[in-house]
């Protein structure tokens, strides 16, 4: 009934094929993890999810506390029971979302306080806290409170934000041992140091110590150049356990998720396919596409001649057009079905690359496409 992972092979690149098993079904790695902020993909169902082939989903720690509240979820049974969503759940702590909201916090060792963006109430986030929270919603992955830093930052801020990130570590790890389920739920650490080479090596160790199920890598995806995102997760990964799942946070372009694969990453969310599905930015194997565009008005064609998802094979870019100008609901359902069925379908074609040991081929394919493309 508890969490499991195995790589079941490695690629010459360093791109591994594994499978996470948890309370609520198996998640085939390289995965990517859409975004469900508030329990919810925001324009689609969960049957349409189940329908796209997602095995997991992210819900924001954050958001979920503020409302409907923990104590809520978990007197109706836990966050899949809350939401009707079967399958796996990660939830985040909500040091990402505390960190985007500079002027409403204030970041001490024993926590943080901030005020809600919902209704300008005053709370105190504990990583003790951030445990409780996610053990109240029932996720099946619950991450340590992190502390995220802007881009680009100072050495010392980075090491003051990594040293508290392992105490805070410290102090989940030791909290979830006294109040947690290891059998139900797995707790992750999260590698901070900002883009300082010297910061993420001492990080990585330190939390490699505290011996947890596996790691994520936080703070890139924030501004930095894609180089330096690659970079400094090949300097992380080549440093965590091989055998435990790595977590790259935040990230990422499609043209870019062969890059982290590559780099040994296992795990991935970003809101790009779903943020920008509500703005009209479509993604195509010819690149993206902004439906609002005039030239779109009377195109019977497809988003994506190439692709096979129940959007290409029946709409008009045209009437999809149509329904974005007009601000038409439909609009957001339709695309951001598209956008993930790009996405997801996209780390399947990966995963069946490196089961059929030819990931390198399918990489150079996917980057001269892109670089064609943009």
């Amino acid at each position: 009934m508890g969490c499991r992972f195995e790589v079941l092979r490695t690629d010459p690149s360093g791109a591994r094929l594994g499978r996470l098993e948890t309370p609520h079904g198996v998640v085939e790695t390289p995965a990517f993890i859409p975004v469900g902020t508030a329990g919810s993909v925001k324009g689609l169902t969960q049957e349409q999810l189940e329908e796209l082939g997602a095995e997991i989903l992210l819900a924001n720690t954050y958001h979920l506390y503020l409302r409907p509240g923990h104590d809520t979820i978990r007197q109706l049974g836990g966050l899949h029971q809350f939401m009707g969503w079967p399958r796996a759940i990660l939830t985040d702590s909500g040091g990402y979302q505390v960190f985007s909201m500079a002027a409403l916090r204030r970041v001490t060792d024993e926590g943080v306080e901030f005020r809600s963006h919902v209704d300008g109430s005053l709370h105190f986030l504990t990583p003790e806290k951030a445990v409780e929270i996610q053990a109240a919603l029932g996720s099946d992955v619950a991450m340590v409170l992190d502390e995220c830093i802007e881009y680009p930052s100072s050495h010392e801020h980075a090491r003051r934000a990594a040293q508290r990130t392992f105490h805070w570590a410290q102090r989940s790890k030791q909290h979830f041992a006294a109040h947690g389920n290891a059998e139900r739920q797995w707790l992750l650490a999260i590698v901070q140091g900002g883009t300082w080479p010297d910061l993420r090596r001492q990080n990585a160790a330190e939390l490699v110590e505290l011996d947890l199920p596996g790691y994520a890598i936080g703070g890139l995806a924030v501004g930095e150049p894609h180089a330096i995102t690659c970079e400094i997760t090949a300097l992380v990964t080549e440093r965590l356990p091989a055998a435990k799942p790595r977590y790259l946070m935040g990230v990422g372009k499609p043209e870019d998720i062969p890059d982290y694969v590559a780099l040994g990453v296992d795990l991935m969310d970003c809101v790009l396919p779903t943020r920008n599905a509500r703005n009209g930015c479509l993604f195509t194997s010819n690149g993206r596409l902004l439906i609002k565009n005039a030239r779109y008005a009377r195109d019977s064609r497809p988003i994506d001649e190439a692709c096979g998802c129940f959007v290409c094979r029946r709409y008009s870019r045209a009437y999809l057009r149509h329904l974005f100008v007009a601000g038409e609901m439909l609009a957001a359902t339709l695309h951001t079905y598209h956008n993930l069925f790009f996405y997801l379908g996209l780390l399947r074609r990966i995963r069946q690359a490196i089961r059929e040991r030819r990931f390198a081929a399918l990489r150079a394919q996917l980057q001269a496409a892109a670089a064609e493309a943009y």
